[in-house]
């Protein structure tokens, strides 16, 4: 891929192989990834981490055990608690059947989850990507890939998904693989200038 796109080829020479950033696919993954929604990443780690402190093993059953107040003392908006008590809700009345993903399409898989309310387009992507490890993932709602796509192309504007969606075409099958040089690029170019 790096040999047919000069912008990735560069992050790649500046920064190195990026890491793949894998987590294990199930509840837990789709819970940290709701909290990821429209905060820092270190934010939803924060609170994901209180969340483990207070139900371990993270399970459907035990997300629901707790009380709105406990869920909000580890960090979660009443709309991700909502958010997470579909989902848990989802998988305990057998509506949403984690391990059959496995048999599915990218597509079949995004259609399945974005009928949990809470879980969009994004959340189903990143899960794509990150927790089931599909090669052609791609996140077109992301801000990071947006800015960085947007430094490495000079656009005028920050692309929206369904420009981010038309330029990603490029990288077909693997859009995973540039999903994740262009999230190296974003946080080693951050990590520098804040030195």
């Amino acid at each position: 891929m790096t040999e047919r796109d000069r912008a990735l080829a560069r992050i790649l020479a500046e920064f190195g192989t990026p890491p793949e950033w894998f987590r294990p696919p199930g509840f837990p993954t789709l819970i940290l990834i709701i909290l990821e929604q429209q905060i820092s990443l270190a934010s939803a780690k924060a609170a994901f981490a209180r969340l483990a402190a207070l139900a371990s093993p993270l399970t459907p059953a035990r997300f629901l055990s707790l009380a709105d107040a406990e869920l909000k003392g580890a960090g979660f908006s009443r709309q991700k608690t909502a958010y997470g008590r579909n989902l848990a809700r989802a998988i305990l009345n057998g509506e949403l059947d984690l391990e059959a993903f496995d048999a599915m399409t990218d597509a079949e898989v995004k259609a399945v989850l974005v009928k949990v309310k809470g879980i969009g387009a994004w959340t189903a992507d990143i899960y794509l990507l990150r927790a089931l490890r599909r090669p052609d993932a791609w996140p077109a709602g992301d801000l990071a890939l947006a800015i960085v796509v947007q430094e490495l192309k000079g656009l005028a504007s920050r692309p929206g998904a369904s420009e981010l969606e038309a330029i990603a075409e490029a990288w077909r099958p693997w859009r995973a693989v540039a999903a994740r040089l262009l999230w190296h690029h974003y946080l080693k170019g951050r990590a520098a200038s804040d030195a």
